[in-house]
Formats: structure tokens, sequence, C-alpha cells
């Protein structure tokens, strides 16, 4: 009997292709076949490092018809690399199916480290990453899309999402209703490529930045937004009262420093109170 050959598991570059590792050149290289999330998307980077090895497709729409093929080949001693379109296979990107069904099988897989868009993102953010959770795209419609938001209300830990740029305008004010104008995120778009951009701000001020100018809604997202820390999810009594003095003569915003700063609170924290108390007016 053949001896069992290895599923690779194979990250490629997000935008800056010297971002590929030489031990993922020489592993696509070595291999006989290359499963491709979009043959002609992998084409483009194996000419460009004159890799020779055979493509076929795995994505959405076939991964479970591919998987026993692919499987039975592997068990025949032919070694496979698994790739997506930009990287780390699997991470909201097609593979798991096969990785799956290849341990239940038994068959070796060696995992090689490499880019991955929402690690690269939250590493340069200035967001907490002590604990954090990766939830992948948001739904496509807003009503949906705020079902998902509505529990990061409460959560005390950094939520990151990708998101189209198609719709990254759209999910940012829906942020703003779901969770606040004041709530902190963060937004990073061509990551690793020459106009790489992250914005900081509060909703309704990366919102602002967004809708500037349309060319600023163009580019694959990464979305991060903060967790809301035990201490400030409440605002002292004295210190509500004195917002709600303040924003009667000034705007929400004003109100929100000047208390900030007497009672060494968090402004975005007073500033999501007042339009809290505001709309329960």
């Amino acid at each position: 009997m053949v001896e069992t050959a290895t599923l690779f598991i194979v990250p490629t570059p997000i935008g800056n292709l010297d971002d590929m590792s030489s031990r993922a050149i020489e592993t696509l290289k070595s291999v006989s076949w290359i499963a491709a999330e979009d043959t002609r998307h992998t084409q483009r980077l194996l000419q460009h490092f004159s890799i020779n090895t055979r493509a076929l497709s795995l994505h959405e729409h076939n991964e479970s018809k591919r998987t026993a093929m692919l499987c039975q080949r592997l068990k025949d001693g032919e070694s496979i690399a698994l790739v997506s379109d930009a990287g780390t296979p699997l991470i909201s990107d097609p593979g798991f199916v096969l990785v799956r069904r290849c341990r239940e099988e038994g068959i070796n897989i060696v995992a090689l480290p490499g880019p991955c868009a929402f690690v690269t993102a939250l590493s340069a953010s200035g967001l907490a990453t002590d604990k954090f959770i990766f939830e992948g795209f948001l739904p496509p419609k807003t009503g949906a899309r705020k079902q998902v938001l509505l529990p990061l209300k409460e959560r005390e830990y950094t939520t990151v999402f990708y998101e189209a740029p198609r719709r990254i305008l759209g999910t940012v004010s829906d942020i703003c209703d779901t969770l606040g104008e004041g709530r902190h995120i963060v937004i990073a778009k061509e990551l690793t490529k020459t106009f790489e951009t992250y914005v900081d701000g509060t909703a309704t001020e990366v919102m602002a930045w967004l809708a500037e100018d349309p060319v600023r809604q163009k580019g694959e997202f990464v979305l991060m937004i903060s967790g809301v820390k035990g201490e400030e999810k409440a605002v002292p009594a004295e210190a509500m009262d004195l917002l709600i003095t303040l924003k009667a003569a000034l705007p929400l915003k004003k109100a929100a420093a000047i208390v900030a700063e007497h009672y060494s609170l968090k402004k975005n924290t007073l500033y999501q109170a007042g339009l809290e108390h505001t709309e329960s007016s």
C-alpha cells in the first residue's frame, strides 16, 4: 500500500508578494497538486514565483464533491497544498470540509504559518488583544446585521469582522444605531499594499470619513470594534446629573468632554450615555 502523503495548508500574501515565505514557495513546488479557491487568481501567483504545479479548484460550491477525490489522491501518495485567494486558508475561506475529512481518515496535515488579514490588522489597531473574537463577515442585510451587532453592546473584549467595500458604510451606520455613535472602532484597508490605511475613532467619526469620499469605501476591510470595559458600563449618578444639566445648554460632545475631565471618565462613555438619555426622554 502506498504511504499516505500530506495535505499542506499554505498561506499566501494578502497584498504584498514579498510576504510569501520561502517555505511556502518550496512547498507549492514540491506537491503533486494545489487545491485553490480560484485557479485563475492562483495561477498569477504561481507564475510570479515560477511554480509549475498543477492546480484544481476547491471553493464553497464544490468542496463537498472535491473532498472525496482529494482524500483518495492523498491516500494514493500524492501530497496536496491548499491555498485560498489571499491569506490563510479556512479563515473565512473554503477548506474546512477537506481538513475535517482528512483528520477523520488519519491523513497527515501540516499547516504553514503566514499572512492573515485580521491578525495583521488587529496587531496594529491599538485595541485590546489580550482577548478578542473574530466573527468573519457580517450579514449583508441591515436587519440581520444589527442582530449580530446587538450582543456587542455589553461585550468586554475586541470583536473583529471582515467587510466588503459595498457594505462598509452601511455597516458602520448600523454600528452607530446599535452600539452608539461614540463606540470606538478601527477600520483597516489595503493591508500590506501601497495605500494601506487605518482609521481610528468613534463610529460617527469613521462613518464621516468614509462618506466624505466614495474612493475611501473601496478595498477589502477589516473592521474592529472595541470592547466595553466594566467601569464604562455605568456612569456615576452625579456625573450623569451634571451631563444632563450641561447638555441642555451645550452640544453633547462638549458637555461630555467637560464631565469626563471633571470626573476622570471616558468621553465616549459619557457621550453614549447622553445619547441614550436623549432617546429615552
